[in-house]
């Protein structure tokens, strides 16, 4: 029988928070069970194994930032649609370190297809026609997007930026204007 009080939903949360305090790739069923000082076995009628959690916490993740770029999007379009979409990433990461590492875990097909992934992508789509940019210069588009916020968000968490002038958040402002500049000047096939 399920303890008390345990619930998927729970377990899920309290592994993105753990996530958050300790580094996604450190959370495993045995340190969320310390958690709630419980054995590991407790655990497996909420979550199949640590891939399954790892999953839930990516999934949970994923839900989060949509939702947050959705909200930041609202009525914006052009340069501030690009800026609010890139401002949700950072802040995120920022905040939810462990969280936005599980944002970017690989996810099998079929899982993926039912994420908010694929929110996230709509969004990155529906700022890229602000720009006219579509067919599949937008795929490339989305995907240039992707890897500046990954890239920018890695280099500054892992301390790159840590020793250096100008500040990172200058250059975060001005590589956005290089990207909304590039964006409404894409060069056409």
């Amino acid at each position: 029988m399920a303890r008390a009080g345990l619930t998927t939903e729970r377990l899920v949360r309290a592994g993105a928070e753990l996530a958050d305090e300790i580094g996604f790739a450190s959370v495993t069923p045995s340190e969320l069970a310390r958690r709630f000082d419980v054995k590991v076995a407790s655990l497996y009628s909420h979550v199949k194994n640590a891939h399954d959690l790892r999953t839930r916490i990516a999934l949970l993740a994923l839900d989060e930032l949509a939702d947050r770029a959705a909200a930041a999007l609202a009525g914006r379009a052009g340069r501030a649609a690009l800026v609010a979409f890139a401002d949700v990433h950072r802040d995120y990461a920022r905040e939810h370190p462990g969280r936005y590492a599980a944002a970017q875990l690989r996810l099998d097909p079929e899982t993926a297809a039912a994420s908010a992934g694929v929110r996230l992508a709509q969004l990155s789509r529906a700022i890229l026609r602000g720009y006219d940019v579509t067919g599949p210069d937008q795929t490339h588009a989305v995907r240039l997007l992707g890897s500046f916020f990954r890239g920018f968000v890695a280099l500054e968490s892992d301390g790159g930026f840590d020793h250096s002038t100008p500040a990172p958040g200058e250059s975060w402002t001005r590589l956005l204007d290089v990207l909304d500049s590039l964006l409404r000047d894409w060069p056409r096939t």
